[in-house]
């Protein structure tokens, strides 16, 4: 079946690894025993001794032969009587599709192989959109993407081996990023496994140490019990990435399977026998029960919540507070709790809040509560700290930045997080493993009639527009060459439809963005999270026009990060998801540049060139733009043409060549 079967020496394989198990040699022992005589000694009916060491003997002969039956599913077969429909046309693969369907999911992104074309096929027939990419990690960038804006797992299927070692990064991050995500993976035949056949390694050791469940199908009505408890575990506790491998025999048809096992001629000799009855036994055993009757609907979602008493203590500590500050991380934006639903706790409650990846757009575009600048001076002097879904790591140089005289209420759905540097840096007065979005929703119910103080707000909202007067006049400054970045995405801001979703992709101009561009609402703003991965923005951007199909969807790309998903342009042209990507090309590796050039005395490897992006993207059938110092005065009417071509169906690339300022020095750390 298209090179990913083996079909030398099956049989003689399995005789083999059936020794190597242990079941003939159990039979040779007892053998040995009960015939040495107790080592030369004779054995004695009447003695106590003896009959109890041949009960035991007897025992645990009874227990191994058990133990083989029951790895041989001898037991299974005998106790359910359903016949095996050997002449059946169905497969494994319909059994995952039809789990897929229960559990709400819209869309399964790939690159197609062998192993997993039954997953695909079905998917397909039940109405589940196959979205298929240019690279495997972009597939699962999508699905991330997809979990993220639409509260369900998301969902990425790949080939065996190099299929799958290509989304290692991808899930890493969504790890990470604690997004809930199911990678489905094939393999190699179940007997063929570890014997050299197509694409075959040990796939369960790479994603053990990087999903919260790992699974390895091996028999058709095992599908699925296990995809549900994957569904489950994915989004329960601290969501995060599962894997499910599938052998390719368990998705393929009876007939297909048989073929592949069955001994090219007749067997001879006890040995020949013995394996062709291995090799059925097999094969009935994989296909037993495999269409009972099963409930597909999803499991019982966990979810930890922060106990009355807790959210008690902190309505007394914000009750007391003068200067009280909200930092919303990623996880206010995860189920059970709508982020509108959240928003209108926060308006209600009035306490300024910085904001932190998914998490920004929270309040809007121009909300008086969302402080952007000067975050650093604020925690310095707030004296209550409310840390939701935000981890003292390197965003907050490990709680160094947090002030020791404030009181600190931390709340996480993962408890490693939640105290992550708090023994060297900073000390919580309140540590709360639960939900964040519940809790702040129940802190605002439990302080109905709570203002916080006007003045407090009034400060940090007076040091934001200052600071940002003085990004925009940092905006007209002209550049040695090309155009000035930050003019550009202030331009870029402006005419930003109201329903965009913002992607970023970058270092340096991403970094910039991140300064200027304001997401419109909640859900509306895409980063990697704390993984920091390149190469994000083909999958997310996919996965966001899917999603929100009638909004415009922005990727802001370094020209670097840009390298790693340019080809992603004929995706978009394929399936109609038409976005539009802003290219800050100012050929180098600019956040390394920043410092190795004034550290290390070399700009070695940072160089790149002022590439012609824009006629990839028109390779691609996308609409492309290039932009330079000579259209200073028509930029804004080239954002314009861009959304224009966007909304007729052509994916856009602004290919824009930018110079060097110094809105972020001494912003990046070692």
């Amino acid at each position: 079946m298209l090179g990913v079967w083996s079909h030398d020496s099956a049989g003689e394989a399995l005789w083999v690894k059936g020794r190597k198990r242990g079941s003939v040699g159990v039979f040779s022992v007892c053998h040995c025993v009960l015939h040495s005589n107790l080592a030369g000694l004779p054995m004695d009916i009447s003695c106590d001794c003896c009959r109890i060491l041949g009960v035991a003997l007897g025992a645990l002969l009874l227990f191994v032969l058990f133990w083989i039956a029951h790895r041989l599913g001898i037991i299974y077969q005998l106790f359910h009587k359903s016949k095996v429909e050997t002449k059946s046309s169905r497969h494994g693969g319909e059994l995952v599709a039809n789990v897929l369907r229960a559990h709400g999911v819209r869309y399964v992104f790939t690159l197609v192989g062998g192993h997993i074309s039954p997953i695909l096929v079905a998917c397909e027939k039940l109405g589940i959109r196959v979205v298929d990419t240019r690279q495997e990690a972009t597939a699962v960038f999508a699905a991330d993407a997809v979990a993220r804006l639409s509260g369900t797992v998301g969902v990425a299927a790949v080939t065996a081996g190099p299929g799958l070692t290509n989304t290692v990064t991808a899930i890493k991050n969504a790890q990470m990023a604690e997004s809930p995500l199911l990678l489905i993976g094939g393999s190699a035949a179940t007997l063929l496994q570890g014997r050299g056949a197509l694409q075959d390694i040990d796939q369960m050791s790479l994603f053990k140490p990087i999903c919260k469940f790992c699974a390895s199908v091996r028999t058709i009505r095992q599908i699925i019990p296990v995809l549900r408890k994957a569904m489950a575990l994915a989004q329960s506790g601290t969501p995060g990435p599962v894997f499910v491998e599938f052998p390719i025999d368990i998705l393929y048809p009876y007939h297909v399977v048989h073929k592949e096992l069955s001994p090219k001629g007749v067997p001879k000799g006890i040995v020949g026998k013995v394996i062709n009855w291995y090799l059925q036994n097999h094969l009935k055993n994989l296909f037993a029960g495999a269409w009972e009757p099963c409930d597909v609907s999803p499991l019982q979602v966990s979810i930890p919540l922060a106990t009355a008493d807790q959210v008690q203590r902190c309505i007394e500590l914000v009750s007391r507070a003068k200067k009280p500050v909200f930092l919303l991380g990623s996880q206010v934006t995860l189920p059970p709790i709508p982020v509108e639903k959240l928003r209108k706790s926060l308006e209600s409650l009035g306490i300024p809040c910085f904001l932190g990846g998914m998490a920004r757009g929270m309040l809007g575009k121009d909300s008086p509560l969302h402080i952007r600048q000067n975050r650093r001076e604020a925690l310095k002097e707030a004296d209550l700290v409310i840390l939701a879904g935000t981890v003292c790591d390197f965003r907050l140089s490990y709680g160094r930045v947090l002030n020791r005289r404030s009181k600190i209420i931390a709340v996480n759905r993962d408890r490693s997080q939640l105290l992550k540097n708090s023994d060297m840096f900073w000390k919580p007065t309140v540590a709360i493993q639960g939900d964040a979005g519940s809790f702040i929703v129940n802190l605002s119910e439990g302080l109905k009639g709570y203002t916080c103080p006007s003045d407090w707000t009034e400060q940090l909202k007076s040091g934001d527009v200052t600071k940002e007067k003085a990004n925009k006049l940092k905006a007209e400054e002209k550049t040695e060459r090309h155009l000035n970045p930050l003019k550009v995405l202030h331009l870029v801001d402006e005419e930003m439809a109201d329903d965009s979703i913002i992607v970023a992709d970058g270092g340096d101009f991403v970094g910039s963005a991140a300064y200027i561009l304001r997401p419109r609402g909640p859900l509306r703003w895409l980063d990697p999270g704390a993984f920091g991965t390149l190469g994000v923005g083909g999958g997310f951007a996919l996965g966001a026009k899917l999603c929100r199909p009638d909004s415009e969807v922005w990727i802001v790309f370094g020209d670097g990060s840009l390298g790693y998903s340019i080809v992603e342009f004929d995706t978009y042209t394929r399936h109609k998801t038409p976005v539009i990507a802003l290219i800050g090309n100012d050929a180098c590796w600019s956040q390394i540049s920043r410092e190795q050039v004034p550290l290390l005395g070399s700009n070695v490897a940072c160089s790149l060139a002022y590439n012609d992006y824009h006629n990839v993207a028109e390779g691609f059938g996308g609409k492309g733009f290039l932009v330079t110092r000579q259209d200073d005065n028509r930029i804004v009417d080239i954002i314009k043409e861009g959304q224009k071509a966007c909304k007729n169906g052509k994916a856009v690339l602004i290919n824009v060549l930018i110079g060097k300022t110094n809105f972020r020095e001494g912003s990046i750390s070692v």
